[in-house]
């Protein structure tokens, strides 16, 4: 399960993380002081919960909740505030729940229990297959890009586990160039991966900063990955392919091929 917490004062934010934590261990929690970085956040989170305090300066809690709806329809509001006079007006906005601070385990728990659009289960990691073609799923559905660019540039960020590659970098392997002839073409590549991503409720897999972009490899299922750590159905599934759509892929098939691992060492 995706939180938001949203509330100005950092004593009142964090006891509340504790608490969330307390009721919902396993849950991916993202706290903010400020309503316009909760908000931007919404572009690549897709929050199933989003607590939020109501008498902050500047956009209190209220038009927040607007703000993140008009991004996340479907994500739950629960209001936590020191004032009782704001009720009727945060039900009117189909909130979730309404908690007076200092917000109990139990308050909290009964909010999650009890939301307007309750989370049917935790959202599984994306699943990536590197061995044949490169393919990409979630829960039983192939991910379908809208641009075949997009998809390779997933691939490639999977095939660096992790590292981070600059725009020249990558045009240098989508595209054969120094990134000058189709500097605008990728920004509409980027894009694309990004809105995909996000529709998968996996926005955060992707991970950029300025100039330049990564996986995070902890939110991916990937036979590739398993392999590396010598999981025995993923080496049982190499046989001899790799991402074999795309030529800069090569590289690591070759060193797949000659892995004592692989079984294949030549011979």
């Amino acid at each position: 399960m995706k939180i938001l917490i949203v509330d100005d004062e950092m004593l009142a934010l964090n006891a509340l993380y504790d608490t969330v934590k307390e009721v919902c261990p396993d849950s991916d929690v993202h706290c903010f002081d400020n309503c316009d970085a909760a908000v931007k956040s919404a572009d690549s989170i897709a929050y199933d919960v989003c607590f939020l305090d109501i008498a902050m300066p500047g956009r209190n809690g209220l038009v927040l909740s607007r703000d993140l709806k008009d991004k996340l329809p479907n994500t739950n509001i629960v209001f936590v505030t020191g004032y009782s006079d704001y009720a009727v007006d945060a039900f009117s906005l189909n909130a979730s729940g309404y908690i007076l601070k200092p917000a109990r385990a139990s308050d909290v728990k009964n909010a999650l229990e009890n939301l307007r659009k309750p989370v049917k289960y935790d959202r599984a990691k994306l699943r990536v297959q590197c061995f044949g073609n490169f393919e990409v799923f979630c829960g039983d559905e192939t991910v379908r890009f809208g641009r075949s660019k997009a998809k390779e540039l997933f691939a490639y960020l999977i095939d660096l586990r992790g590292a981070s590659a600059n725009t020249n970098e990558i045009c240098a392997a989508l595209f054969e160039d120094d990134g000058s002839a189709n500097k605008h073409y990728l920004r509409n590549v980027i894009a694309e991966l990004k809105n995909t991503l996000i529709r998968c409720n996996a926005g955060d897999v992707l991970i950029f900063s300025r100039n330049s972009y990564a996986v995070d490899v902890k939110k991916v299922e990937c036979d590739y990955y398993k392999y590396l750590e010598y999981d025995v159905a993923a080496i049982n599934s190499y046989h001899g392919e790799y991402m074999r759509q795309y030529e800069w892929a090569e590289m690591t098939n070759g060193f797949l091929t000659f892995d004592s691992r692989s079984g294949r060492d030549g011979k």
